[in-house]
């Protein structure tokens, strides 16, 4: 077991409970007849579209203002943008299980995720989760504090008691700065075990 009592789960969506979230961005790219890494690059060295996906993070905006700016950026049709972003996208049936299977030992487990408009959240196992933070229903992002206090808040367990799984660098920074043990997500094996060997279970079954 951990040294201190690990109590409480929580994990983003896109890229940890799903395929790698790039992966379908470049599926996006090579059907819109773009260079691969269009999107990423976009948002790392692109400051406006940065902020214009932070606003939709927040709920600032509608999906469609999202999809109409952005879509103008990138050169292709803006109606649907958000669905063919994530048209590659599919369950990670391991990670999928694994939260299940903690919840079901008496972890309480919680889903934090930056939302990417919200019908994306109708293929998300929420069954499996006590609670839920969805960035655009409190106006909040990742890697601000207060969206990971909430989350560990919603669940009934102190953040310095949680776990939390991302499977990007600055928002498991920001769940360790608020005292959570964190996981730079990258391949489900890897992350499963860890998540054994912090919580003292045995996932494989």
């Amino acid at each position: 077991m951990a040294e201190r009592e690990l109590r409480g789960l929580l994990v983003d969506f896109g890229g940890v409970l799903t395929t790698n979230i790039w992966a379908s961005f470049d599926r996006f790219c090579e059907l819109e007849n773009l260079e691969r890494g269009t999107v990423l690059e976009l948002f790392r060295g692109d400051g406006e579209a940065l902020a214009l996906l932070r606003s939709l993070e927040r709920g600032a905006i509608t999906d469609d203002d999202f999809e109409r700016d952005f879509g103008e950026m990138l050169g292709v049709e803006p109606a649907g943008l958000i669905e063919r972003l994530f048209g590659g996208l599919a369950p990670e049936p391991a990670m999928v299980a694994a939260v299940a299977a903690i919840r079901a030992a008496g972890i309480r487990t919680g889903l934090i995720t930056n939302s990417w408009g919200m019908g994306i959240y109708e293929r998300a196992p929420l069954h499996s989760f006590d609670a839920t933070v969805i960035s655009g229903d409190v106006g909040l992002h990742k890697p601000q504090p207060e969206i990971y206090r909430l989350g560990a808040e919603r669940i009934g367990v102190p953040a310095q008691s949680c776990v939390f799984v991302d499977d990007l660098r600055e928002n498991v920074a920001g769940a360790e700065a608020v005292g959570m043990t964190a996981i730079l997500h990258r391949d489900p094996d890897a992350t499963i075990a860890e998540l054994e060997r912090l919580f003292g279970l045995d996932l494989s079954s």
